[in-house]
């Protein structure tokens, strides 16, 4: 058994390749175009499992092609990143806590990135 966990891929590993081949690809993919984009011999099952459970956590958005699907990313590679942002934020049960070991532990570039943009969106708003 230990030989079998040893030839699986991280978690995570394969949503991450899907995920490149969508961003890259010029148009939404379907289960069997997206294979053929990763190689390595995966099966049609387990690319559609994989897309099925992006779809489910809100990565990817799906659209009727065939009988199936084709799939497009939901949002570019800093949408993303924003989204688990938020979701990990959500997590937290004091959300001043977190947001201030945040900012505590930013470099001194993404302090002045972040009040550049806080300031330009305070502007915005009045």
């Amino acid at each position: 058994m230990a030989e079998e966990n040893a030839s699986r891929r991280p978690s995570g590993e394969l949503e991450a390749k899907a995920l490149a081949c969508l961003w890259g690809a010029d148009h939404p993919l379907t289960p069997g175009e997206l294979r053929r984009s990763l190689g390595g011999g995966l099966a049609r099952t387990t690319v559609t499992t994989i897309l099925s459970r992006m779809y489910e956590k809100g990565i990817v958005v799906r659209s009727p092609a065939g009988r199936g699907f084709a799939y497009a990313p939901a949002s570019d590679a800093s949408g993303l990143t924003a989204r688990r942002m938020h979701a990990e934020l959500d997590r937290g049960e004091d959300r001043s806590s977190v947001l201030a070991r945040f900012v505590s532990d930013l470099s001194r570039q993404d302090e002045e990135t972040l009040r550049a943009l806080l300031s330009d969106m305070g502007g915005s708003q009045a």
